[in-house]
């Protein structure tokens, strides 16, 4: 008789879903207590999420915070909208203005670093040193509505992601991209197009929450 062989088990590694921490977010009054420049309505952020410079961030509505990110405003404003997401572990180091439009999403491990030392000249870095010393490169930075960033990506000065533009994970962004154009590596480079189709269901989607407060009106 022929024996049957089976297949070994496959065992998946335990999946650990870092999204808020064991101390759960912040309540409205606490958030309204932080000094941040502005908070709207339905904003999670987990209490392990550090501010630095909070009297020059706005945060706009339905956005969520995930556990041990960053925001650390610059001189300029950071300005995050509504409908975003910010994954576990994503930090915000402004040097100039930083915007994020509506539905954006960060996931994790993002890198958005609003200046930036030289990495290859004859320069002294880091900020233990007076700026005579150092050569620093700061610029504004700008996330249209419905960019997408893909995990550990890293965004340097000066750029701006246009509409529905899309980012790999582990890309280096230090150029500005196209609006509905997808990019990965590094060197960043443009692997295909995004589908126009997510403007159209944005104004569904925005029908819908404006149909359903007229009913609860």
């Amino acid at each position: 008789a022929v024996r049957s062989r089976l297949a070994p088990p496959i065992i998946l590694p335990r999946v650990f879903h870092l999204r808020m921490g064991a101390s759960g977010c912040y309540s409205p009054d606490e958030l309204h207590g932080l000094g941040l420049a502005r908070v709207g309505e339905g904003v999670h952020i987990d209490r392990s999420v550090r501010f630095f410079g909070a009297e020059r961030i706005r945060i706009g509505s339905n956005v969520r915070i995930d556990a041990f990110s960053v925001l650390s405003a610059g001189s300029q404003e950071l300005t995050i909208g509504n409908h975003i997401h910010i994954a576990v572990g994503v930090r915000f180091l402004g040097g100039d203005r930083v915007v994020l439009e509506d539905f954006c999403n960060l996931s994790a491990g993002v890198c958005v670093f609003g200046s930036n030392d030289d990495y290859s000249g004859g320069a002294l870095t880091n900020p233990t040193i007076p700026d005579d010393y150092r050569r620093v490169t700061t610029g504004p930075i700008l996330l249209r509505k419905h960019v997408i960033v893909g995990a550990n990506s890293v965004i340097l000065p000066n750029v701006t992601l246009d509409l529905a533009s899309s980012v790999g994970a582990l890309t280096l962004v230090n150029k500005s991209i196209p609006e509905f154009v997808i990019v990965s590596g590094n060197p960043m480079r443009k692997i295909g197009m995004r589908s126009s189709t997510i403007l159209e269901n944005e104004k569904r989607f925005l029908a819908d929450i404006a149909g359903a407060a007229e009913r609860n009106a």
